[in-house]
This record gives C-alpha cells, structure tokens and sequence, in this order.
C-alpha cells in the first residue's frame, strides 16, 4: 500500500494572524526515491516566529516562501525507506522537513540535515526546544554575541518563550540577576518559582514599565531582545552605558500586518551591531547541544514544551507563539515515533 502525503501548501501571504484559508491541504503519494535519496517520516515540528517571517514577501535571510510551495518549517523524523549511503532505516534526523507528513532527504544535500542519536537522551520536543535550536540560540546569545558576567543584571524578553526560558537559566548558570518580561502573571510566576529568575515583569499589567526600573536598579547590562517594540525601546532605557544586546528575535512585529516605525528587523536580517544574530551562524552546534543536554540531564536546566497535535491544525498552532497561549518551547506532533 503506497504511503500518503499530506502537505500544507501556501495559497496566499497572510496579513496579521495566519489563517487556514492561507493554505491549501494537498494529498499525494508519498514520493518515489531517487538514487541517494532516503524518505523522512515526520515525527514533530516546531513552531518559530520565524515561521511567519517566512510567509511574508519581504527581505529576509532566507528567501520567502513562494506560492503554490509546501510551507517550510524545522522539524524531526525517522528514516522509512532509504537509497542513501548516508542514511539508513531507522535514522533520527532533523532538518527543514517542512509542513507534511514525508520529506526527502538529498545525500547533495546533507549539511541541510542532522542525524541525532536514534535513542536520544531526552525526550524529542525537548530536541527541537532546550536542545534544539531555541537552546543553541540561547546559549550562543549569551556566550558570544553578549556575553554575561557574574553580577550583572540580565534583562530577557518573551522570557516564558522557547528561547528565553533557556537564555534566563543560563544566565542564572553564569551568575547574573535575571529579570525576565512575560504575558500575565501565571508566566511571571512560573519564570520565579519554576524557572529561578530574580524578578519578573509582566507587561499585560498597568506600571509595568515602573516595575521594571525597580527590578533593574542598577541599570542593565545585557538585554536579551526577543520582542521588540515598547517592550524592547524600555528596556533599552534602561542599559547602562556600555551595555550590551544580543538582538534575537522582533515577534511584536512578524504578525503586525505592517511595518512600523521602530521595526528593527534589518539588525536581524544583516547581522548588524547592536547585535542581530541567527543560531544558523555557527557551525559548531554540537559543541552547544552537548553542553545544554548536560544540563537538561543534571537539573542545571529545566526544558519545558507545549506539544500541539495535528499536521492540519500547523496554521492556526502557530498563532498561539502571539497570542501567548503557550509556555516553552511550541511544537507540533505530526505522527508517533513507531
């Protein structure tokens, strides 16, 4: 019995919020493999803002999605069927896997794909957050682009987020105060009491600019950018001269609909100095991933993930990295790992 496809092609470019109506859900036989080819059962996906950065004709760092294409996405699968040298049956790989239920994998296009241990050491949402590239980000974000020192005050922003969950307990790892800024105070209570962050802001409330002068009295060394907006203009009022800012992420602006202003995104996009960054810069990620699950195994970190089901539902999963109904890392399961 041949395998079925399903796949999430973009139809149109969404304005605001993504909606279904943007994508068209096609099925179609899984594909037949070419020499060096092997066929990736998805198993998960994860959901980044990026993800909607990708919809948008825009510049950007890798070039949009077009129309009619299956939606693009990080994710991570089994081998099923393999005419690879490289990979077999039964291989964990992770890779741009993209919204469908099979992927192929190319051996001409291998350094596009990681093979992980086919037994891994912790659970597999937890390799695409605090081991994944939300880690990765994280842990070069504070280890090279702003490194933060014992004693200084570190300021995170989505900190509840994939991201800036990780980034706050590593800079707890490195010694620094750590505020983090979160959506409504179930988040803000979760990144003190779960999470051990030094204080946190919860931005929904009234003063909240007020509660974080005082959670940063003296001043902030290292800002850990992952909003933009007023979020990040008040933070930035904050820095003490010479301070640093390791410029992640703009979600206050990838769903706006528009383009405002204060729209920061080029700092991203062209890696300038304040500094913009992309965890696909470095190369050496093992390096990385082998010391973030050390500590996920010993404790040191604390990954957390919000698991979604449904390859069908990917379009409107998505929305909940902006409407803020998720903790950790947002992934979505797309089929069991057999």
């Amino acid at each position: 019995m041949s395998l079925v496809n399903r796949q999430l092609l973009l139809r149109t470019r969404p304005e605001g919020l993504v909606r279904q109506e943007n994508f068209e859900l096609r099925e179609q036989p899984a594909p037949a493999l070419a020499d060096g080819q092997a066929l990736v059962r998805v198993l998960y996906l994860s959901m980044d803002p990026t993800n909607r950065v990708w919809m948008s004709d825009v510049p950007q760092y890798m070039p949009p999605v077009a129309i009619g294409e299956v939606m693009r996405s990080l994710g991570l699968g089994r081998v099923v069927a393999s005419k690879s040298s490289r990979y077999a049956v039964g291989d964990l790989v992770q890779g741009l896997v993209g919204w469908q239920d099979y992927a192929v994998l190319d051996d001409a296009r291998a350094k596009d794909w990681v093979k992980l241990p086919p037994k891994p050491p912790v659970a597999l949402p937890t390799l695409l957050g605090a081991c994944g590239f939300s880690g990765i980000t994280a842990y070069y974000g504070l280890t090279e682009i702003a490194p933060v020192q014992s004693g200084e005050t570190l300021v995170v922003s989505a900190a509840a987020g994939s991201v800036g969950s990780i980034a706050g307990q590593i800079g707890k790892l490195r010694g620094a105060r750590v505020v983090g800024i979160a959506g409504g105070p179930d988040k803000c209570r979760h990144l003190i009491e779960d999470l051990g962050f030094d204080a946190a802001v919860d931005y929904k409330a009234d003063h909240w600019k007020q509660a974080l002068a005082e959670a940063t009295p003296d001043g902030v060394h290292v800002n850990f950018e992952n909003v933009g907006g007023p979020v990040m203009r008040a933070v930035l009022s904050r820095m003490v001269n010479g301070g640093r800012v390791a410029l992640c992420g703009l979600i206050a602006n990838y769903a706006s609909g528009g383009k405002p202003a204060d729209d920061y995104s080029v700092i991203i996009v062209k890696r300038l100095t304040v500094r913009g960054f992309l965890a696909f810069d470095y190369q050496d990620q093992q390096r990385a991933v082998q010391e973030l699950v050390g500590w996920v195994l010993s404790g040191k970190i604390k990954a957390g993930e919000t698991v979604a089901h449904g390859l069908e539902n990917a379009p409107l999963v998505l929305n909940r990295l902006f409407d803020g109904s998720h903790t950790g890392k947002l992934v979505l399961k797309v089929a069991d790992d057999h």
